[in-house]
Parts: structure tokens; C-alpha cells; sequence
């Protein structure tokens, strides 16, 4: 899904100076989003961080591995830390906690590694990549001081097309989780996991299970380093309207942990995008779901942007990055947001207003 380095070009922040203030404070779940866009410029970064901090208390960072540069050490110069320290002042500027998420995987395509160097053979079993990613964690914890901070996105996603390589992952991970409770004893540290595909909802991907069968094994493998259970959920994806989603769809989370709950991402497309529907409507029937569901057990939910965004705009930047093949699967959340690309609020925003006050 859409990656906050939507935000670049790099230093895009870099000539501003800002003024930290505390993050917002606790509530009994916090609401927020990507920082992404609904074009590529300057002023639109600076007003979409802005109205982050009208409607929620969150922003998540999703950071792809600058696998060079951590591979030196945690205390190396990279130029993405310091773009990344801009979009945290601003952040803040705005009363707004960061959240992180360190994705060593093509957010658009999580059967890749994203922009390994050359050379590199890409599995977890690697020790350069085990290096960088542990080192790049370190920096970020030592630097920016969050609550939350996930390893990976939508892990099963990897681990339903390379489980071959999965072992090495998940001792990564114990291993990054190990050393980040050294540093940080109050830090929650996680994964995340794709629940369409979690519950054998996505063709070609179901486990040998029908559907609904929910592969708890893929998370409960992970405890108990697991401080928090995430899923991301696009449920326009699998069902033609929000009225299909079952009553007891995301309960089935809620009753399996007694952790806190988080969604790390989500959407439900107001407009039909090729073959997939939604509505308007669809996207208030979502968050109606999903918040009468699990509300009350959510520490934080995250809705992946607040605001359509512009595919010609973004196109560029995917070129640039080596993502041009991956242009239509961005296009599928093009109109996720709850206010259109220009800002005008759809009627999901006041629904998702409405959860925040309660």
C-alpha cells in the first residue's frame, strides 16, 4: 500500500526549522493517518500534515530500509534520516505522535525485497540485510523515541509466497525485538498482517484453508515478542459493497488475544476503481464495521490517507523509484481517502470524526 515516502522527493522538508511539542495525548484509541499527499508539492505536504492534526492524533511513517547506508553501522550520516527528522518536526508542529513502520518489502509488492543493492541475494537469511534493518531500528529508537514501531507490513504476505525463507525472518525479528526492549523497555514493537489474506479471502493465497478460516498460526508465531496485533484491511478488495463485510468479521480478532489491537492501515474505495466497487456510502458501512467490531480494543487506528491523491502526480515519483510496473495497484487506492483530492470532505469523515469524540 501507498508508503509514506509518497512524500518525497527527499529533502523536500529539509530547509524548514521546527519547533517540537509533546505529541497529543493519550485517549483510549488514537486516530490517524499517512502522511501522503494528495499531490506531489511542497504546500501540499505541508497542508495535508495539517489537517492530519484536525482529524486525528497519529502519523505513520512507513520507511523503506536504506540498506547501504545501515549496513555501516546505527550512527551513519543518511540522508534519510535527516528528511525523515523534517517530517517528524513537522509531525509534532502539528501535535501529532509518529509511528513506525520499517518495511523491508515493496509496499506495492510484497513478494520483493524493495531496492536491494546490487549483489545482494535477497532473503532475511542474509546478514547484510539482517544488519541493516537492525541497525536502521536502532536509529530510528534512539532518535525519535516512539511508542510504536512495527518490523514489517503485511508479513504474511511474504511469508504465503517465500516460506521457505520465513524461519528467517521471524529470528530476525526476535532478534531486532530483543535488542529494541534493551533500548526501550516501554517500546511496542510488531508486525503487521494483510486480514483478507489472513482469512483466505485473496485467490491463490489460501493456505489449503477455506475462507474464513483464519490462519491464527501465521500470528501466533510471532508470541509472545509480539506487543501488539495489527492488520491492515482493504475489504473492497474482496466484497462488492460494505454490507457484505460479515458481523462478525474483524470480532474474530478481539476474542483470539487479549493484546491491544491496532489497524495499520485500511481504506474502502469511494468510487468504483476497474473491476472493484464503492461508494460513498461504502466507506461510512466500513468504518461503521470495523469500529462497532473492535473499536473499544483498538490502541490506534490508522487510516492509510486522509485525502484522494492524484495518480498523474504520483507517477514520477514511482518511475523514479522503480515502481512504474506498480502504478495500477497504487491506482486501486486512489480514492480511499475520506475527503476528495481538492479537500472536500466525503461523508466517511464526519463518521470518523464522530469516533474520535465519542
Amino acid at each position: 500500500m501507498p508508503r509514506s515516502t509518497a512524500t518525497r522527493p527527499r529533502r523536500l522538508l529539509a530547509v524548514f526549522t521546527f519547533l517540537s511539542v509533546a505529541s497529543a495525548a493519550q485517549a483510549q484509541t488514537l486516530y490517524g493517518f499517512f502522511p501522503s499527499p494528495p499531490v506531489m508539492t511542497q504546500q501540499s505536504v505541508i497542508d495535508t500534515f495539517k489537517a492530519i492534526g484536525e482529524h486525528g492524533e497519529l502519523v505513520l511513517f512507513a520507511r523503506n530500509v536504506p540498506w547501504k547506508d545501515f549496513a555501516k553501522g546505527p550512527d551513519v550520516d543518511s540522508a534519510d534520516i535527516q528528511e525523515l527528522g523534517g517530517m517528524v518536526q513537522l509531525a509534532r508542529t502539528n501535535k501529532l505522535e509518529p509511528v513506525f513502520v520499517i518495511d523491508p518489502l515493496n509496499g506495492l509488492d510484497r513478494r520483493r525485497f524493495f531496492a536491494l543493492p546490487d549483489g545482494w541475494t535477497p532473503s532475511f537469511a542474509n546478514p547484510s540485510i539482517r544488519t541493516a534493518m537492525l541497525n536502521y531500528a536502532l536509529r530510528i529508537v534512539r532518535q525519535f523515541h516512539p511508542r510504536f514501531l512495527a518490523i514489517a507490513s503485511e508479513i504474511n504476505t511474504y511469508e504465503d509466497t517465500h516460506p521457505q525463507d520465513f524461519a528467517s525472518f521471524l529470528s530476525l525479528y526476535r532478534e531486532i525485538y530483543a535488542r529494541l526492549k534493551a533500548v526501550a523497555p516501554g517500546l511496542r514493537v510488531f508486525v503487521t498482517f494483510q486480514w483478507e489474506e489472513l482469512n483466505n479471502l485473496i485467490p491463490g493465497v489460501d493456505g489449503g484453508k477455506p475462507p474464513y478460516a483464519v490462519r491464527w498460526e501465521q500470528m501466533e508465531g510471532f508470541e509472545p515478542q509480539l506487543d501488539v496485533w495489527a492488520i491492515s484491511t482493504y475489504p473492497f478488495v474482496t466484497y462488492r459493497s460494505s454490507r457484505e463485510i460479515p458481523a462478525d468479521y474483524y470480532a474474530h480478532l478481539a476474542r483470539r488475544t487479549e493484546k491491544p489491537l491496532m489497524v495499520a492501515e485500511c481504506g474502502y474505495t469511494s468510487e468504483p476503481v476497474g473491476s472493484l466497487q464503492g461508494t460513498p456510502q461504502d466507506q461510512v458501512g466500513f468504518l461503521d464495521a470495523l469500529h462497532d467490531q473492535i473499536g473499544e480494543r483498538l490502541a490506534a487506528w490508522i487510516y492509510t490517507v486522509l485525502s484522494d491523491f492524484s495518480m498523474e502526480s504520483y507517477a514520477p515519483l514511482l518511475k523514479q523509484q522503480g515502481l512504474g510496473a506498480d502504478a495500477p495497484t497504487l491506482g486501486m487506492f486512489a480514492h480511499i481517502g475520506l475527503r476528495t483530492a481538492e479537500g472536500a470532505p466525503k461523508p466517511a469523515l464526519a463518521a470518523w470524526d464522530s469516533f474520535r469524540t465519542r
